[in-house]
């Protein structure tokens, strides 16, 4: 038997590729896991003063009602009779999610009352009503 000789050129076959590799994933990781702590409905509103609030720490689905009676969520603007259908797809997508509600001070009570039912209506029975805090 012939033994084979130990070349250092024949080792390098080309570019290692697993760190690179690593930190792709921990950067995927990385941004899943902070998109999943980041929720916005996209709007800006103007929350009424609550005297006798509750924090709540739970609430991953944020709808906005704009003072003209625009409905937010999920970054876009959607009519009030679609709020059930894209919140039934989001509640069977995950189904732990509650719904918070961020009503501009200026907007009409009629159009949350509207909203909180098509929420129900969806399947989620826990919404809560954002304010600016508790006492003031």
């Amino acid at each position: 038997m012939q033994a084979r000789r130990h070349d250092a050129d024949a080792d390098h076959h080309g570019i290692d590729l697993a760190p690179m590799l690593d930190f792709v994933l921990n950067l995927l990781i990385f941004f899943i896991i902070i998109t999943s702590f980041v929720k916005q409905s996209g709007t800006q509103v103007v929350r009424p003063d609550g005297k006798t609030g509750v924090n709540v720490a739970t609430g991953n689905i944020l709808i906005a009602i704009r003072p003209n009676g625009d409905v937010w969520m999920d970054r876009r603007k959607v009519p009030i009779n679609q709020v059930r259908s894209v919140i039934e797809r989001m509640h069977s997508e995950r189904p732990e999610d509650t719904v918070v509600i961020t009503a501009d001070e200026k907007s009409e009570a009629g159009i949350m009352t509207q909203v909180m039912d098509q929420v129900r209506a969806g399947g989620i029975a826990t919404v809560s009503v954002a304010t600016k805090g508790v006492g003031g």
